[in-house]
């Protein structure tokens, strides 16, 4: 039988950066379903670093995120473009800079834009992040620390034995762990009820994204282009490629996501009402699920009813961004030390919310 201080159940992101923050001086296994870390919503983010996505009460950490991943060399300036028709309003969270676009302005930006589109902002701060470096690197880091990484080790049950959880794994091992984290992201509340701990109500939604080869060429810097009613948004990905999203939110269960046609098919009708640029090919497309709790705002903090059991889930769409700062917060509440982000009240993540 393994004995550990932390076991973290999940090995995306929010597993691999939070192992990475604790450092050494505790025994840590991180656990991971798959046959790989980030398999699911980690491996297939679209990621750039958005300030004001997900609203003024995810944007403290996306704003303390920001240096640290500047530090670590993870974004790549893009900046967005954001559309709206005359029946709409711009509508960006307070403090995000932002220039006013009228339609000439949209022309020079975009051409072949469709008549409808009237005006909108341009967001210069808005920027790439290398997600798969970033990733590896919070797994090589937990790994420099002492923490185990086990693949292909789900989770099917845990009993609380004093101070202590006696932990199940899939394969028949067994582990004995003092503090167990949750962060499996769309299995996080599945991981809660096999521990005996009351879900929070976590909502998996899946997202499509298509990549599309189309009758333009030099695309490769193209802003993120998106609808201020949030039907959709594109950026571009190769010369004369692109990839678009038609924003969706389509409820499911925990799974091993994939695009339905349909979805496809409004993505790319969507594109056909922005600009005039013919289609050649669909060239790729895959879906992910972004998970988010009842109030859509991240979980991270230990469980009101039960404080061996600690929740870092819930992160929606914007769990790449929110990482470093997520996974500092989470480090410091666990280890009761440790410095709180910058501009970030810890009450505002806590799970008691939820109960």
């Amino acid at each position: 039988m393994t004995k550990v201080d932390i076991l973290i159940v999940g090995g995306g992101i929010a597993g691999a950066g939070l192992a990475a923050a604790l450092g050494d001086g505790r025994t840590i296994l991180l656990i991971e379903a798959e046959d790989q870390p980030g398999y699911h919503s980690t491996g297939r983010s679209a990621a750039f670093w958005h300030e004001g996505y997900g609203g003024p009460l995810v944007a403290p950490l996306s704003r303390a995120s920001r240096s640290m991943l500047e530090a670590g060399g993870y974004l790549a300036p893009r900046g967005a473009i954001h559309l709206a028709r005359d029946d709409m309003a711009v509508e960006l969270v307070d403090g995000v800079v932002a220039t006013p676009l009228d339609r000439s302005d949209l022309e020079e930006r975009l051409n072949g834009l469709r008549p409808s589109w009237t005006h909108g902002a341009y967001e210069p701060g808005l920027a790439d992040i290398d997600v798969a470096r970033l990733h590896a690197d919070q797994l090589a880091a937990a790994r420099r620390a002492g923490t185990e990484v086990r693949p292909r080790s789900r989770l099917v049950g845990a009993i609380r034995q004093g101070s202590a959880w006696a932990v199940a794994l899939e394969d028949g091992s067994r582990i004995t762990a003092d503090l167990i984290v949750d962060a499996a992201g769309a299995w996080g509340d599945a991981v809660a009820r096999a521990c005996g701990v009351a879900p929070l109500g976590l909502s998996p939604k899946r997202r499509t994204m298509v990549q599309l080869r189309v009758d333009r060429d030099g695309l490769r810097d193209l802003p993120l282009v998106i609808g201020a009613d949030e039907s959709f948004y594109f950026k571009g990905a190769g010369d004369r490629s692109l990839w678009l999203s038609p924003h969706d939110e389509i409820d499911g269960e925990p799974c091993d996501a994939a695009p339905e046609e349909i979805d496809v098919a409004t993505a790319i009708h969507r594109f056909g009402e922005v600009v005039d640029w013919r289609i050649e090919a669909v060239e790729r497309r895959w879906a992910g699920l972004r998970t988010f709790t009842p109030d859509r705002v991240p979980a991270i903090g230990f469980d009101p009813d039960e404080p061996g059991f600690f929740w870092c889930v819930g992160q929606g769409g914007f769990g790449i961004q929110t990482a470093p700062a997520a996974a500092q917060l989470g480090a410091a509440l666990i280890l009761g030390s440790g410095d709180i982000p910058a501009g970030v009240d810890p009450a505002t993540y806590d799970p008691a919310r939820l109960r």
